[in-house]
């Protein structure tokens, strides 16, 4: 399929470097946001979020054309949907962006194109919003009425990319492709063909779903374990760090660096979404959780008992983002910490 037009729903920290990647490979990208500022801005040539050189890359495809912004969905050969999944309540997954998308771009749509949620999501988000597609437009068939048949392709590709590095990531990565058919499969790695140099792995839209979910809980899981092991050491009065470094002299041992806790839009939230599809099963994912949520108490612990050796301490706060060189403050330690 020659993709001569492609639109990309949120354009944010994923979103908006994604649009202009896409955008300097010379296909025209309309970029859809709730956000007039959002438009506005990307419409100048600016950004509106902090990510290394991606503001040479916007200013350079708006100059060209290649990429503008706009507050209402407009026909495309493709979508890309790329909102937030946060967590409402006690851990529960809030798909209402991802459905507000979805209903936003249904009148749009057209026989032939291809709907790929790239939002991280749990398991079965895919087809919800297959579902919430063909509920909106009875006049076309999907995946899961017409299989390799359908009038819509929908496929879920989730993004793999670390903040500070996004530019360079979206293109040399590996792709995971989950396509509800084979054909949504075949069109969606063509898609990211156009732009990706890392190789296309496809696989179904479940799949794909659990390995990004899966990627992360393993981070999760890791990270707790040197955070626990932090907290232990505290109690035994043993140099952690001296610890860690003696351990990973093994060959085939590499443990992680404790801090202050798990922060930012992916590792602090996506094992929830396993925890939820599997609550009874998922014991060590939510156990991790648990243990990298609690961190930031123990880490006041310890300020609040070296502080009692002045008469008046002063504390300071070293960084509020998650990681270094970025502006997301998501689920960052650091803010229940200050």
């Amino acid at each position: 399929m020659d993709f001569k037009k492609i639109s990309v729903i949120g354009l944010g920290y994923i979103g908006l470097p994604t649009a202009a990647v896409i955008a300097s490979r010379g296909i025209e990208v309309v970029g859809v946001d709730v956000s007039q500022h959002a438009v506005d801005t990307i419409n100048q040539g600016k950004i509106h979020i902090v990510e290394p050189d991606l503001d040479i890359v916007v200013k350079s495809v708006v100059t060209t054309g290649k990429l503008r912004a706009t507050t209402t969905p407009e026909k495309a050969d493709a979508f890309l949907v790329a909102v937030p999944t946060p967590l409402i309540n006690n851990h529960q997954p809030d798909l209402s962006y991802i459905e507000a998308a979805a209903k936003a771009i249904a009148p749009v749509l057209e026989k032939g194109n291809l709907v790929i949620l790239e939002s991280t999501s749990p398991v079965g988000t895919t087809e919800k919003m297959a579902q919430w597609l063909a509920q909106a437009r009875e006049d076309f068939n999907f995946p899961q009425q017409a299989g390799e048949e359908a009038d819509i392709r929908v496929a879920h590709c989730p993004e793999r990319v670390l903040p500070g590095y996004v530019l360079q990531e979206l293109v040399a990565n590996d792709r995971i492709i989950g396509g509800m058919s084979a054909k949504c499969s075949e069109l969606a790695t063509a898609l990211y063909k156009t732009f990706v140099r890392g190789e296309c792995l496809i696989t179904n839209a479940r799949t794909a779903e659990l390995s990004k979910l899966t990627e992360n809980a393993f981070r999760d899981v890791n990270i707790a374990f040197a955070n626990e092991l932090s907290i232990i050491c505290d109690k035994l009065k043993i140099n952690v760090w001296e610890l860690i470094k003696l351990a990973n002299r093994h060959p085939r041992v590499n443990v992680l660096k404790p801090g202050p806790g798990v922060g930012g839009h992916c590792i602090a939230i996506d094992p929830w979404f396993i925890v939820d599809s599997a609550p009874d099963e998922a014991r060590l994912i939510s156990t991790a959780r648990e243990i990298n949520d609690s961190k930031p108490s123990h880490v006041l612990e310890k300020i609040r008992t070296a502080a009692d050796e002045f008469k008046r301490p002063v504390i300071a706060c070293l960084g509020l983002a998650f990681k270094a060189d970025i502006d997301d403050l998501r689920e960052s330690p650091a803010l229940d910490i200050t």
